[in-house]
């Protein structure tokens, strides 16, 4: 007698199912679409979208549906030449849409809304995408190291009471090329200076100077130094783009160098995201200062030790030039809503919490200020050549007196709530080790991407097709069990996916391919041992069951040893290997659940029970 529990029949069903339900919004394809948001990141409103809506109208735009989505408009297209004209209009500083918008050209599942999935996302290479090659600007990171450096002198030359006149790259005498300049006055003892500096710096080599204004200590960074810090930059700026994509959720991205100063960032599916390039390029940061009590001078310019900085709501605040804690000591940072509004919640490293701690108990009932500070790339045209400047928008978000002592958890206030959650994305991503610009950008079209899914499509159907011809001439009946069963591993590796919003490229395909060509041999070891059964004299009904039960070991053993070359893939890997190895991973996952659990019950509903079977259609 050949039987199965009934529970494993439901589990079937039910996977199978919930399979084909998730896999579907993959049938349905996909609209060109534009999606177009405020500036200001608040939501748009039924006002605003009547007014967008009738620029369009007057331009001549035509447009399938147009929706309101998470507060953007949302424009769906069945041409791309449509939804290219949308974008021309958009960008038009004329109609006054470019203005207080922007627009991002994207695709929209026409899959409808009560499917709880969207389609599983295509990679560059099948869907086309946003190609940004940025250059990193490597001379800004060494000056952003001279800055953490000028701070740390402060600090070691307040603690050790020595007074200084200013310390800066640059002076009235004459620039310091990678390198400070602590200018004293005269009759300083330069040597304390010198081991005060040498104390807070130990890798950076001081010598004393003479200017005009006395006596004056120079560190400057060797060679090597530069170097390094220019390699650093590179490095971290790679990791640093590459959270914040993830943050983004943008699927599958490829962020690499390239030469010495350049990154490479390709983002499948986002053809050209005013939004996304808005928070990839941007340098946020905080700073936390104490308010300066003092009057401004009489010419209008702050005193020594103080600067002048604009308040977000207007006017302008004097705070201390010394800072307290930066967003580069930031390890986290989250945005929610508090009483007293948006807030980010901060978690700050050792360094910055102990520094915090004693300057919150050094200053009980004084004012501190939140600097918000913004870095970004502009290209201009001068004289009818592009030229690219980096500009740095500083301004206070929030002042308040210190009520408490507090170290490294504290709460900023004084931002919108959309304005919270980019700073604590930025802050979550990482602070960029240097400034970069856009070099090249490049919208890589979907026609390519239409050819590669074409041949990539057909590839799997023939190559299918012909495992469905072979398995039916030579294991007959046996044979359509299996195709059945390989159509249902397809279909529950599509759902995974979808579920998993994993990125399908090229690579991707080949692995549904090999998946599909290992699901076969499972199922072949499975029929050549019920036929090896048979032709010892075992009845049909036990000749199946010995087959599943005796070719599990092999199947096992092959699938796990492949299972840990894809882990190893997916953890070290990236891009394109990546995609394949999670493609390949969830395959024999699929492949063994199909044709041990799937196989077996189809065979046991046809041959299972009381009836006597007397002969297997197994070729």
């Amino acid at each position: 007698m050949l039987d199965y529990a009934r529970w494993k029949y439901l589990l079937i069903a039910g996977v199978l199912l919930v399979a084909v339900v998730f896999a579907l919004p993959n049938v349905f394809g996909d609209d060109y679409a534009l999606q177009i948001a405020r500036k200001d990141k608040e939501a748009i409103d039924a006002t605003q979208l009547a007014s967008i809506e009738q620029v369009l109208k007057t331009h001549d735009v035509t447009y399938n549906r147009i929706d309101l989505e998470k507060g953007r408009v949302m424009l769906r297209f069945n041409e791309n030449a449509d939804q290219l004209k949308a974008r021309d209009v958009a960008k038009d500083e004329k109609n006054g849409l470019a203005k207080d918008y922007l627009n991002a050209m994207s695709y929209a599942s026409r899959a409808p809304s009560w499917l709880p999935l969207r389609a599983m996302p295509l990679g560059l290479d099948l869907r086309g995408g946003l190609y940004l090659l940025y250059q990193v600007d490597v001379d800004g990171a060494v000056a952003q190291l001279l800055n953490t450096y000028m701070q740390d002198f402060q600090r070691a030359l307040k603690s050790a009471e020595i007074e200084y006149i200013d310390i800066n790259t640059v002076t009235e005498d004459s620039p310091i090329p990678n390198g400070l300049r602590v200018t004293l006055a005269a009759g300083t003892d330069l040597s304390k200076v010198r081991d005060a500096l040498k104390k807070a710096q130990p890798d950076i080599a001081c010598r004393d100077a003479i200017v005009v204004s006395g006596a004056a200590v120079e560190c400057v960074l060797t060679e090597q130094q530069v170097r390094t810090r220019r390699d650093f930059a590179i490095g971290s700026n790679i990791t640093t783009l590459r959270n914040r994509v993830n943050e983004l959720g943008v699927s599958e991205p490829i962020v690499q160098r390239q030469g010495l100063d350049r990154i490479v960032v390709q983002l499948p599916g986002v053809q050209n995201s005013a939004e996304v390039k808005d928070v990839l390029g941007k340098v946020a940061t905080l700073e936390y200062r104490l308010v300066d009590p003092r009057p401004l001078l009489p010419s209008g310019r702050a005193p020594v030790g103080a600067k002048i900085f604009k308040m977000k709501e207007g006017g302008t605040i004097l705070l201390k030039r010394d800072i307290i804690v930066t967003g580069n000591q930031l390890t986290n940072a989250t945005s929610s809503a508090g009483q007293n509004g948006p807030e980010v919640q901060v978690t700050l490293n050792s360094a910055g919490g102990d520094e915090m701690l004693r300057t919150t108990k050094a200053n009980l009932g004084k004012p501190m200020a939140v600097v918000f500070i913004e870095q970004r790339a502009e290209t201009v045209e001068v004289d009818g050549k592009p030229v690219t400047r980096n500009i740095r928008d500083e301004r206070v978000i929030s002042v308040a007196t210190i009520n408490g002592v507090f170290g490294s958890q504290f709460v900023t206030t004084g931002l919108t709530t959309n304005e919270a959650r980019e700073l604590s994305l930025l802050l979550r991503g990482g602070a960029l080790a240097a400034p970069i610009s856009i070099a090249n950008e490049r919208v890589i079209g979907p026609q390519l991407g239409k050819e590669n899914i074409r041949k990539g499509v057909l590839a799997l159907v023939v190559g299918m097709g012909a495992l469905f011809v072979f398995m039916i001439i030579y294991y007959q009946l046996f044979g359509i069990v299996a195709d059945l069963v390989l159509l249902a591993n397809v279909i529950v590796l599509t759902a995974l996916l979808s579920m998993f919003g994993t990125a399908l490229s090229l690579p991707g395909i080949a692995g549904i391919i090999l998946t599909v060509g290992m699901a076969v041999d499972a199922n072949v070891l499975i029929y050549e041992r019920i036929r090896e059964e048979l032709r010892n004299g075992v009845s049909p009904q036990a000749a199946i069951r010995a087959g599943f039960d005796k070719a599990f070991s092999a199947i096992a053993d092959s699938n796990v040893t492949t299972v840990i070359a894809g882990i190893v893939l997916i953890v070290f890997g990236t891009g394109a290997i990546r995609g394949f190895a999670i493609v390949l991973t969830l395959g024999i996952a699929t492949s063994m659940f199909t044709a041990l659990m799937g196989s077996r019950a189809l065979l046991t509903l046809m041959f299972g029970g009381k009836r006597k079977v007397t002969k297997l259609a197994i070729g």
